[in-house]
């Protein structure tokens, strides 16, 4: 039966079908949801979020100014080593000096140095770090910030030739068999 009187509704209430209304919800619920995955990802997982981000921003191949400033940064190169069984020859400046000596001392007082590593670290022309292994008598004889020639192979030193006073001075590294 069908009567045909007023109900009593309040003004602020939207007549709406009960489909619509839950379909607002729903979509309201999930705006949020990802809302809080977006917040997570960014805060606690950057890489990802920043993949996900260049998915969705990418210019079909092309790359843009977005993709630029989303893009991780390389880190600079620190160390060069090169394995050759030919010498090579730089231009560069000591740097630092570091060594590895195990010194013993026996109760009579006598004392001698074992298991002795040393090893400069030069700077080259474009900044990039190059390590080699030395003797001792080299070791003490390179001079530090003098530029010169470095000749090494295998990342061990064969010489480093520099200028000082307008003379030429070469410091050569001693091989186990010349020390004997």
């Amino acid at each position: 039966m069908y009567y045909n009187y007023n109900i009593e509704t309040n003004e602020s209430e939207i007549n709406m079908a009960f489909d619509l209304k839950t379909l607002l919800i729903v979509a309201a619920v999930m705006i949020g949801i990802l809302a809080i995955v977006g917040l997570v990802l960014y805060f606690f997982a950057r890489e990802l979020f920043y993949n996900i981000i260049t998915f969705f921003v990418v210019d079909n191949g092309k790359v843009g100014e977005h993709e630029k400033l989303l893009d991780p940064v390389p880190p600079p190169k620190k160390y060069r080593q090169k394995s050759s069984s030919e010498p090579l020859v730089e231009v560069c400046k000591l740097i630092r000096k570091s060594d590895d000596r195990l010194r013993i001392i026996e109760k009579d007082g006598t004392e001698k140095v074992t298991d002795a590593y040393y090893e400069l670290v030069f700077v080259t022309r474009k900044q990039e770090e190059l390590r080699v292994a030395c003797s001792a008598e080299a070791y003490w004889k390179v001079p530090f910030e003098c530029e010169g020639s470095l000749t090494y192979r295998r990342n061990t030193l064969v010489r480093f030739k520099y200028y000082k006073n307008k003379k030429e001075i070469i410091v050569q590294n001693q091989n186990d068999d010349e020390k004997k």
